[in-house]
């Protein structure tokens, strides 16, 4: 008997040392090789979901995924927030992250307190913070700023400032920059007119988004590739990217775009003050004041923020809606700025275009 609990004694001993044997090969880790790890998960996070999994596993985890060198390599889908779990603690975490200096955390943030919750001068200064360490997306946005006078009055537009912004942030291969940047030359908005140069910029980046398209998708490649070839042999003719006469899905949205178009989806802004959102499905942007955004002058029922949202939606979906309408009547008394006369676009087609 006394030998049979004595048995029994050293069988729960042994459980008891091999559990904590497991414990402790976690706990033995160094921290900076778990910070490097966790560095990895946090630049290839496919949602927020994934960093936040970590931080609730235990104590130890949760501290060092807070860590300034974890925060500053969170990749854009890390922030993918929806605009339905906003929170103050989704804002504190975003704050954390800029804090540790994660650019993508400036932009985002940026975008979301200077469009969504209105605060204009802290949104910009996060953007530019962005901006100045080279990233496209935030000089884009602050070239859209610039040509529509966002956030104060069309009389504080600056174009020349907004094709700067366009011609750095395209330089850093930003294809809606480089888009816009060839508008304004073909136009001769905010810059010396170079129709020449315009339109070259243009096919540039019709290639550019098409380039993309067939690097990141193997499954569209093999699935279209034969349309792709008719495409190109003038066989069938195509919407979108028709300088190439090849129809590819739209870019996916930046994680900023897809909550400020789910934020103001929700109702959440001031339609009662006559305010508009671009009509462009991937961009979200909303008017910072009445009739800010051009207004399609062939049909007048389209508002985009600039005319590389124009040109997009125009290949997406408004070119088969559009239809000339007698001359529209200002709202409240005021015109929004048109998209200009038609411009010739592919061959048979007219496209307003600022």
């Amino acid at each position: 008997m006394e030998a049979a609990t004595l048995q029994r004694k050293k069988l729960r001993s042994s459980r008891r040392s091999t559990a904590a044997a497991k414990s402790d090969f976690f706990d033995g880790l160094p921290d900076d090789l778990v910070v490097f790890v966790l560095c990895k998960l946090s630049s290839s996070a496919s949602s927020p979901s994934d960093l936040i999994n970590v931080l609730i596993t235990c104590k130890r985890l949760n501290r060092l995924g807070l860590h300034s060198l974890v925060l500053s390599k969170a990749g854009p889908k890390a922030f993918a927030i929806r605009a339905k779990n906003w929170s103050d603690s989704a804002h504190r975490f975003l704050k954390q992250c800029v804090t540790a200096g994660n650019i993508e955390a400036s932009y985002t943030l940026g975008m979301i307190r200077f469009y969504c919750l209105q605060n204009r001068g802290s949104g910009a200064s996060l953007m530019a913070k962005a901006a100045m360490r080279a990233h496209a997306p935030a000089l884009y946005s602050l070239a859209v700023i610039q040509f529509n006078g966002s956030g104060y009055s069309k009389k504080d537009k600056d174009l020349r400032a907004g094709v700067a912004l366009c011609a750095r942030a395209a330089s850093l291969g930003h294809v809606d920059a480089l888009r816009e940047l060839g508008h304004c030359l073909q136009d001769g908005y905010g810059v010396k007119q170079n129709v020449t140069e315009g339109r070259r910029l243009l096919v540039q980046a019709n290639a550019r988004e098409l380039a993309s398209v067939l690097r990141s998708s193997a499954a569209w490649r093999s699935h279209h590739y034969q349309h792709f070839y008719a495409c190109l042999t003038g066989l069938v003719s195509c919407p979108l990217l028709s300088d190439f006469g090849c129809n590819v899905p739209p870019p996916e949205l930046h994680p900023a775009n897809r909550f400020m178009r789910e934020w103001f989806g929700s109702g959440r802004w001031m339609a009662g003050q006559g305010m508009k959102l671009c009509s462009h499905v991937g961009c979200g942007r909303p008017e910072t004041m009445p009739h800010e955004f051009r207004r399609c002058s062939v049909c007048g029922t389209v508002n985009y923020c600039s005319r590389g949202c124009q040109a997009l939606d125009w290949k997406l979906r408004h070119k088969v809606k559009c239809k000339p309408i007698e001359r529209w009547l200002a709202v409240d008394g005021e015109a929004g700025e048109e998209l200009g006369g038609p411009v010739e676009g592919e061959e048979g087609d007219n496209m307003a275009v600022g």
